[in-house]
């Protein structure tokens, strides 16, 4: 009995350290996953939504920590110097949906890169930002003709209007 018993000790301790390593692998800080949109991890969520901007988002992972609920955004490439500005708002969005669903502000959010994490602060100087750049998108949805944004040649590359666009790179 006393043999049983160890087995499964040593059983628990190795699922309890490939857990962890899961865990870090991911950029989950502690706490407890509410929200999931990855297939790893069993069924995907339903999108967040807030009606009064008609935003929808599904963030990697929402993790529950002390009381507050932490957005996790995973990028499969490597980390830039400095976390994107694209990634910093759809992150800061995430933040704003848990907000509005969860009725609860995160003070931050985590963006996680192959090799680096970037904590985000939610200020409400972000959030601002965030809510101009959702109503200037807005207003430009209805417009003819928009400027695109080519900062990033490899962007434009992979983008699915190229071959239609007056303004590529490529």
């Amino acid at each position: 009995m006393l043999y049983f018993a160890l087995v499964l000790l040593i059983l628990a301790l190795v699922f309890f350290r490939k857990s962890s390593i899961q865990r870090k692998e991911a950029g989950l800080p502690g706490g407890r996953i509410i929200y999931t949109d990855t297939n790893g991890w069993g069924k995907v969520e339903k999108p967040l939504f807030y009606t009064a901007l008609e935003l929808t988002g599904k963030p990697d992972y929402l993790v529950e920590q002390k009381g507050q609920i932490i957005p996790v955004e995973v990028k499969s490439g490597r980390a830039p110097d400095a976390p994107y500005d694209s990634h910093i708002y759809q992150l800061a969005a995430y933040c704003l949906l848990v907000e509005k669903t969860y009725h609860t502000r995160p003070p931050y959010g985590i963006i996680h890169y192959e090799n680096r994490d970037f904590a985000i602060d939610y200020t409400r100087e972000l959030e601002e930002a965030l809510i101009d750049l959702l109503v200037e998108m807005k207003r430009d949805e209805h417009k003819r003709n928009v400027p695109r944004s080519h900062e990033q040649a490899g962007r434009c590359a992979k983008c699915g209007f190229r071959n239609h666009c007056d303004q590529s790179l490529t």
